[in-house]
């Protein structure tokens, strides 16, 4: 669905959803009953980056869905060196 915007004399702005393509360039104003002509708007060009929008997901998912942990996360390892001579050391 998309939004129209229509100006009616009298009233002023309101807009209507309806299904890309079907919008006339008159609408009957829901408040006077006036024709009133379509208004011509940008198109919504702007997206929310992905990253932030999968955060406000999460976000929302963990208001009425909490995630709860049952054990305590396992301690961090130390990188393996990178030198291959000292897998041949001695292990304490």
């Amino acid at each position: 669905m998309a939004a129209y915007l229509y100006r009616c004399t009298t009233c002023g702005p309101w807009e209507v959803q309806r299904p890309m393509g079907t919008a006339g360039t008159t609408d009957r104003c829901p408040a006077c009953g006036v024709p009133g002509r379509r208004v011509w708007t940008a198109p919504l060009l702007a997206r929310t980056p992905a990253p932030v929008a999968a955060v406000r997901l999460r976000e929302e998912a963990s208001a009425d869905r909490p995630a709860v942990t049952t054990a305590v996360p396992p301690a961090a390892r130390r990188p393996a060196p990178r030198d291959p001579r000292w897998s041949a050391l001695p292990r304490p």
